[in-house]
């Protein structure tokens, strides 16, 4: 699970400051999906980058499992986002010399100890969730010889990559077309439920807020639509959602 309590953030801007989150509060529960929309300026990378760790708030608490994030030092910081924080980035940032597979071996051996089994076991891992993301046959190409819906699979497998309580996406669709799109939504919906994961994931794209389990509104750094800790719709109701939309 993660939670944002009452969380603020502000940017210098001259002699001022500048709020990109005001006073947020959010939990997102272990294998759901937790959609955050909003215009664009509305805080809504800021609130990501918060929840990573990567960006220390001027006030407020963020809670990763038991752990209260903001209290870490960068050092603690940075191991919290290795063994617990999956970044689905806009862009797949895929090192190009790089293999699909090697892309996720490198990610599991970052900081790793060398343990005896250690490399068997993160071969064994890449191969499994490039198979839970339909690239079992890609698994030896180059980001050059995929395409945009694919590089993002990958981006998405090597977030998985050490097995993360929490998932965050910055906006997964947004070089894709609708049909690549809503695969990709589906693969979030399916591999946070199957990995228990708690997701917060950004996004622009309102034609698949239906599938979400839950949907928040960032207005001017404000949480407006959504409280806190508002009900997830079981995922039975998902289908009725989707209909209700034509999708």
């Amino acid at each position: 699970m993660i939670r944002l309590d009452d969380v603020t953030l502000t940017f210098p801007d001259g002699d001022a400051r500048v709020t990109a989150v005001d006073h947020v509060s959010l939990t997102a529960r272990p294998g759901t999906v937790t959609a955050v929309t909003g215009p664009s300026g509305s805080g809504k990378s800021s609130l990501l980058a918060v929840a990573a760790t990567l960006i220390r708030p001027d006030s407020g608490t963020v809670t990763v499992g038991e752990v209260d994030t903001t209290a870490l030092d960068a050092r603690e910081a940075a191991e919290l986002r290795r063994t617990s924080i999956g970044i689905v980035f806009q862009q797949s940032n895929l090192l190009p010399s790089l293999t699909a597979g090697e892309q996720l071996r490198v990610m599991g051996e970052l900081g790793g100890r060398r343990a005896p089994g250690a490399r068997a076991a993160t071969l064994r891992r890449a191969d499994e969730l490039l198979d839970a993301v339909g690239l079992s046959a890609q698994r030896d190409r180059r980001p050059h010889q995929l395409s945009g819906g694919q590089r993002q699979r990958v981006n998405i497998a090597r977030a998985l990559m050490n097995d993360p309580a929490v998932l965050l996406v910055d906006e997964p669709t947004s070089a894709l077309d609708q049909e690549r799109g809503a695969e990709i939504i589906e693969l979030l919906l399916r591999l946070s439920a199957e990995r228990d994961a708690a997701t917060l994931l950004v996004t622009h794209d309102v034609v698949h807020l239906p599938r979400m389990h839950r949907v928040v509104r960032l207005v001017d750094g404000r949480l407006v639509d959504g409280r806190p800790d508002d009900p997830v719709r079981d995922a039975v109701d998902l289908p009725h959602a989707h209909a209700r939309h034509g999708i």
